[in-house]
């Protein structure tokens, strides 16, 4: 399978402390499900198949947390353009591309694809959001933008009751090891 290389973006929030990730369904996470719960379904697939499956599962099952991302498919435009672009359609935050950092690019889907997907770290405020985000409808996007507070944030990570992506997990811990430290530095004590 071929497919695009891809930019991730770890929003932080620095008005409300707090991480900005997505929530959005995703067909594939839902199927494993399905072969998860209904094994039989994908034992004879030339028979019934979906048709005879009387309890189908919640959709809910097929939405995942995921930080803002995007394909590379506009080669007159940067990976930073093309991320500044995605945190504004996803997330609804208009980010100079000045204020980009880029953490890493690694090789995801390895299994499948083997594309390329380049990590940047966007610290925004309150006063950069200018729409409420939510994707592109007309695109098949239905993007729920989601707050996770500082605090939380590797409670969350670690916790295998909420679908995640690997990104959302590794950028929380290269937040901890990087930002967090300068963070606490800046805070006054009394």
């Amino acid at each position: 399978m071929r497919t695009h290389d891809s930019v991730s973006i770890l929003i932080f929030n620095s008005s409300r402390q707090c991480f900005v990730v997505v929530k959005q369904f995703r067909p594939a996470v839902y199927m494993c499900e399905v072969e998860r719960h209904h094994p039989q379904l994908f034992q004879n697939q030339d028979k019934e198949g979906f048709s005879s499956l009387e309890d189908p599962l919640p959709a809910v099952v097929g939405v995942t947390y995921e930080l803002c991302a995007g394909i590379v498919d506009k080669p007159h435009l940067s990976l930073e353009e093309i991320a500044c672009e995605e945190i504004l359609e996803e997330c609804g935050y208009r980010v100079p591309v000045t204020n980009l950092k880029k953490i890493t690019s690694y090789r995801s889907g390895v299994g499948v694809t083997g594309s390329r997907q380049t990590l940047f770290y966007a610290e925004v405020t309150d006063q950069m959001r200018t729409t409420e985000g939510g994707g592109q409808p007309e695109e098949g996007e239905l993007i729920e933008v989601v707050e996770i507070p500082l605090e939380d944030a590797m409670k969350f990570a670690y916790d295998e009751t909420l679908p995640k992506t690997m990104g959302v997990i590794f950028s929380f811990m290269w937040f901890q090891n990087n930002i967090a430290p300068k963070l606490l530095k800046n805070v006054k004590t009394p």
